[in-house]
């Protein structure tokens, strides 16, 4: 299937050739990906976010939100796990208590 483009997919790979490595345009393009269906294309997206940010937990949520999409429960959960700890390592306990809700209904 091909990647479907929108114009603000655009928009953000045209500002994101100036900054690379900016991980807020990057989790957005993630989610504009996640969005337009193209599923495969934003995991990539947030794993990238999280290497440039390993405390941005959200990026965390949103890949365990797309594996559970995919019917991948494990990965899920596994992104989920992740995710809490890098919002408790952060100190954002409100990240981590809405991450730990996801993972209690997948379970």
């Amino acid at each position: 299937m091909a990647t479907v483009h929108t114009e603000r997919m655009r928009q953000l790979l045209k500002m994101l050739e100036r900054e690379p490595e900016d991980a807020f345009l990057l989790y957005g393009l993630a989610l504009e990906h996640k969005k337009a269906g193209n599923l495969s294309d934003a995991i990539p997206l947030l794993d990238r976010v999280i290497t440039l940010d390993p405390g941005y937990c959200y990026a965390f949520h949103q890949k365990g939100l797309i594996y559970e999409s995919l019917d991948e429960r494990e990965n899920a959960r596994k992104a989920y796990r992740d995710g809490i700890a890098a919002a408790r390592k952060k100190g954002d306990d409100h990240a981590a208590r809405e991450i730990e809700g996801a993972l209690m209904m997948l379970e």
